[in-house]
């Protein structure tokens, strides 16, 4: 067994009590699935979707579906859990579309990108190791369970209030971050089209105000979500406003700009223009 095959063994149960700790937080109430309380049993399914579609991915060595799944978990958790819940309100059915209006849009996105791609290279080194492929699925599991955290537990809390002021603050900060998520990914798309421009960064539109303007609105509009849900949370479903600080987090620090930047460096690192370009775009928050 490998050293990064030993880290994946170790990281495997310390991921899974991370989530076991979320399904307790978030659960308030007395509806039940299974014997488990609505918000523990949308984390329970979150892990179990991916642990199933793990199995013909790992005999078939591709990574093909692994984004698909994701953006299907979070369908399948956000309806599950409106179905499910004691009292179905319009927060609930707001927050539920919002975060299927997303996962549709971002996971055909991905979906579609990887297939024309034929690979992710983020998987090169991990599909062929059954612990460390794993381990990737589950923190896929974990990372729905963390970004659906607040929504969620506004959707299954018997607490109920009518729309004020925190929904429509909110829905305008997520539109905003959808559509600067949307229109980057689109930008970058069509960049990439283009034959004109094999092996050239791209720095115009969005991305000539920000090095990762897609990034930026995935944090935007999930801050846009957990202040919707924020009315109606209480007691240890506080904990679930960590949604966005997660997301913050792992895009800014773990597994999306540091992996990008260094792969752009080792790409572009030297070259005037790129030089230029990173030098006066900010990494993250855009300048207008």
């Amino acid at each position: 067994m490998t050293k990064d095959e030993r880290i994946a063994l170790i990281s495997m149960p310390i991921v899974i009590i991370i989530g076991i700790g979320f399904a307790a937080a978030g659960s308030v109430g007395y509806s039940r699935v299974w014997g488990l309380p609505v918000y523990a049993f949308g984390v329970c399914l979150a892990f179990v979707i991916q642990w199933i579609v793990f199995v013909p991915s790992y005999l078939k060595r591709t990574e093909k579906y692994y984004d698909l799944t994701g953006g299907a978990t979070y369908l399948t958790v956000a309806i599950t859990a409106v179905y499910f819940s004691p009292v179905i309100d319009s927060r609930s059915i707001l927050l539920a579309t919002l975060i299927s209006i997303w996962a549709i849009r971002l996971g055909g996105f991905l979906f579609r990108r990887i297939h024309k791609a034929g690979k992710d290279g983020r998987f090169d080194t991990i599909k062929t190791s059954f612990i460390r492929f794993l381990l990737a699925w589950t923190l896929q599991g974990l990372w729905v369970t963390f970004t659906l955290a607040a929504a969620l537990a506004a959707i299954t809390t018997p607490l109920k209030r009518e729309l004020g002021w925190y929904t429509l603050v909110g829905l305008i900060i997520w539109v905003i971050g959808f559509g600067m998520e949307a229109a980057a990914d689109a930008q970058k798309s069509a960049f990439k089209a283009n034959s004109a421009n094999k092996g050239k960064f791209i720095k115009t539109g969005l991305w000539s105000k920000s090095r990762h303007p897609n990034y930026f609105g995935e944090i935007v509009l999930w801050v846009g979500v957990a202040i919707i849900a924020f009315p109606v949370l209480q007691g240890w479903q506080y904990a679930t406003l960590i949604s966005p600080v997660f997301v913050t987090l792992l895009l800014t620090k773990i597994s999306g700009v540091p992996m990008l930047e260094k792969r752009a460096d080792e790409t572009w690192g030297g070259q005037e223009d790129y030089e230029r370009y990173k030098k006066e775009t900010p990494v993250l928050i855009p300048r207008f």
